[in-house]
């Protein structure tokens, strides 16, 4: 199994890889794709931080793990930038917690980071299948 954890840097984020039993290796992501995997898993319902990173490790069958030092900066950067807006309510374990949700900017950041992604994605692509 091969377990990645992400880590915000003013540049983009890092990477931990961890391939059992080998020890963790850093590898650098483009700049974004933290801010992606967030817009994305929001635009399908609020979450609060926790919920937001449960959702991310489980969508990626347990390989990104997001830790709160990375997570919640990028919350409160997404949230001061207009591209989400969060309220205070109950989680389901009955305490209050943050919970975000995109808005319309937040939508239309997200489809311009798809296109980006999409783009990045080809261009690797195409460089590895031709090399």
């Amino acid at each position: 199994m091969m377990t990645i954890a992400l880590s915000w840097e003013p540049k983009g984020a890092t990477v931990v890889v961890k391939r059992d039993p080998e020890p963790l290796d850093k590898v650098d992501v483009p700049q974004g794709t933290l801010e992606l995997m967030i817009l994305t898993i929001l635009a399908r319902e609020p979450l609060h931080g926790y919920g937001l990173s449960q959702r991310l490790t489980a969508l990626s069958h347990d390989h990104f793990r997001v830790n709160p030092g990375s997570l919640f900066p990028s919350l409160y950067r997404l949230e001061q930038d207009g591209k989400l807006k969060a309220e205070w309510r109950p989680s389901e374990n009955n305490r209050n917690a943050k919970y975000y949700a995109l808005t319309a900017s937040g939508r239309r950041q997200l489809e311009q980071h798809k296109r980006r992604w999409e783009r990045v994605s080809f261009a690797i692509s195409s460089v590895l299948e031709g090399a």
